[in-house]
């Protein structure tokens, strides 16, 4: 293939990282796409360090703008095993990339970046080879960039070393291992490296050697050039550093936008056409499919081989008389209302919803842990009351059950479980040991550099005086009914920021780079209170990771979770229900009266 022959869509993005890198990348997701698209390539990779966070973003973003989205990650490669924690041996990592190839591909990434996470987590998640051998099915290995083992064996001149890993590498995973050259090694490349140069030169012998593909990728961290020095202030956000400080981290020598294909092209292809057109033929070959919308909701156990439709409603009718009286089949507008509910609640599938959140607030109960009475729409279902999930009865209060579940709109039920917060924890293990630990998981939440914050954040890293920059920070409309507002429409509507804007200079700087920064990742953690419950090993749907707080936590958001169709549960801790057990306790002590709350 000779260069005249290439075409902006014959090359592919294969490494790249986005702003789920938390203070490390700048891109955000539907930037990449667009700015792909508008370069006219047809498909994109996202290979962010260590999380998969953003891979289903880019699979509803790149779908959406007919993109084709290729779900990858850069691993963390052990020095020697995962699970050997030497602070004299084990220090050092090494980088690999990997993508999926099929959807068997894409829950093996699932389990190696949780495993990396759970097991192998040592200032980094890391892998090692047996792991990565242990899941290879279904997945694209490229050899890195130049903090590779194959890179740095190179750049080291041990080109034997370099070999027996390539070797190994070829025999794990066959045609599906390509050698990474990465494009700032090229001697017309704008920031052109000299290591890059050389580790490129020794792949290039070695893919001639063991007749072993090359592909040639760039390290994106943001979408256009012009972002660089917004991607500098970045990088001293999460160093905690100054921008001025000649010694901080930088990757200013760099050009670590979306590189333009027709770029590309110019350096590689009159030499290497095939290095270019394999980025390509690795995205033809990826062909992820996730299933959206789906109702996954584990199997409810019954007692006596019951169906979970028999089971639920030999509860509802039960609870119904121990709440309306054993003669309550008497009111036709309650047995009418409560056969309603069931019809629609098994018309929409939802038998083993009720099942599992009715089974885990009256083992609660039995416990002695405070619960709400109910809250929100749930509270206008009368089986929600007769199972004892709710302590409102819906009659009484006229309350609507179609605000909770409309047959019209198909939707996972959504019940608000307000829980004592002493004995929050003892609920979830609970669900836990029922379902599995396999199969249970906290769910992550992401905090984002908001206006004010971004305005702070930058002011600091420019090292402007503390006084002004919360000057300028105050001067920043707060958020609307929660809602945040963009500086850049803080800046039309609120004349005394423009005024300040326009008028000082430094102002005009930080408030400049905080609206580029703003909306960016800046911290990750565990939800208040959302808790997923699969119905199969949850590494079958989506990537694991260990929150600082000690619990396991899923990598998606609550609303890819909810995306993706599996069972959400708002788990949350009250602290004012934990001051009325406390009053309940101190009641009985002195005076000897057990009060029911409901």
């Amino acid at each position: 293939m000779s260069k005249g022959e290439l075409k902006p869509s014959d090359f592919v993005h294969l490494h790249n990282h986005t702003h789920y890198s938390v203070l490390d990348g700048l891109t955000k997701v539907p930037d990449l796409v667009q700015i792909v698209k508008d370069l006219g390539m047809e498909a994109v990779a996202i290979t962010d360090h260590g999380t998969m966070s953003g891979v289903l973003e880019l699979y509803q973003e790149g779908n959406k703008a007919g993109i084709k989205p290729v779900l990858g990650c850069e691993f963390y490669m052990a020095a020697r095993g995962m699970e050997d924690k030497d602070p004299q041996k084990d220090k050092e990592r090494f980088h690999i990339t990997l993508l999926a190839q099929n959807y068997e591909g894409y829950q093996n990434l699932c389990r190696l970046i949780t495993e990396a996470n759970l097991r192998g987590f040592y200032y980094k998640p890391r892998i090692d080879h047996a792991t990565l051998e242990k899941y290879h099915a279904g997945i694209i290995c490229l050899s890195g960039c130049a903090s590779s083992e194959i890179s740095e064996a190179i750049a080291a001149d041990d080109y034997k070393a370099a070999k027996k890993l390539a070797e190994w590498h070829h025999q794990v995973f066959g045609d599906r291992f390509y050698l990474e050259m990465q494009d700032h090694g090229h001697p017309d490349a704008p920031c052109f490296w000299e290591k890059q140069r050389k580790i490129n030169t020794g792949l290039q012998k070695l893919a001639k050697e063991l007749n072993l593909p090359l592909v040639v990728t760039c390290d994106g961290h943001y979408v256009e050039s012009t972002d660089q020095d917004a991607h500098e202030i970045l990088l001293a956000v999460g160093t905690a550093d100054l921008l001025s400080n000649p010694d901080r981290m930088s990757l200013k020598d760099f050009q670590l936008h979306v590189v333009d294909p027709r770029d590309i092209i110019k350096r590689w292809g009159k030499d290497f056409p095939e290095a270019v057109s394999n980025t390509k033929r690795i995205a033809d070959r990826c062909q992820v499919e996730i299933e959206l919308g789906r109702i996954l909701i584990p199997e409810f156990p019954c007692p006596d081989g019951k169906t979970e439709g028999e089971y639920l409603r030999e509860l509802i009718h039960k609870g119904a008389a121990e709440r309306y009286g054993k003669d309550y089949k008497k009111n036709q507008a309650l047995v009418d209302r409560i056969e309603y509910e069931i019809g629609t609640v098994s018309d929409m599938g939802f038998y083993g919803y009720f099942l599992i959140v009715q089974d885990f607030i009256n083992w609660g109960k039995d416990q002695g842990i405070i619960f709400g009475p109910g809250r929100g729409s749930a509270a206008g279902s009368i089986i929600a009351y007769c199972l004892n999930i709710t302590d409102l009865d819906p009659l009484k209060y006229g309350l609507l059950f179609e605000r909770f579940l409309n047959p019209d709109r198909i939707s996972m039920p959504d019940i608000d479980i307000d829980i004592q917060d002493t004995r929050r924890d003892e609920v979830i293990d609970y669900c836990t040991q029922k379902y599995g630990s396999e199969r249970v998981a906290n769910i992550c939440t992401f905090g984002k550099m908001m206006a004010k914050n971004a305005v702070r954040d930058v002011a600091r890293v420019l090292d402007i005086p503390y006084k002004d920059a919360d000057r300028i920070a105050k001067l920043v409309p707060d958020p609307v009914q929660g809602r945040h507002v963009p500086l850049k429409t803080s800046l039309q509507e609120s004349q005394d920021l423009r005024a300040e804007y326009e008028s000082n200079p430094q102002a005009k700087t930080v408030i400049d780079f905080a609206a580029h920064l703003e909306g960016t990742i800046r911290s990750h953690g565990v939800h208040a209170c959302g808790v997923v419950i699969a119905p199969d090993a949850l590494t079958k749907f989506m990537p694991l990771e260990m929150a600082q707080k000690g619990v396991i936590a899923t990598q998606f958001p609550m609303g890819q979770v909810e995306d993706l169709g599996l069972l959400k549960m708002d788990f949350l801790g009250l602290k004012n229900l934990s001051i009325l057990n406390s009053a309940l306790r101190i009641i009985k002590k002195v005076y000897g009266n057990e009060i029911n709350l409901s």
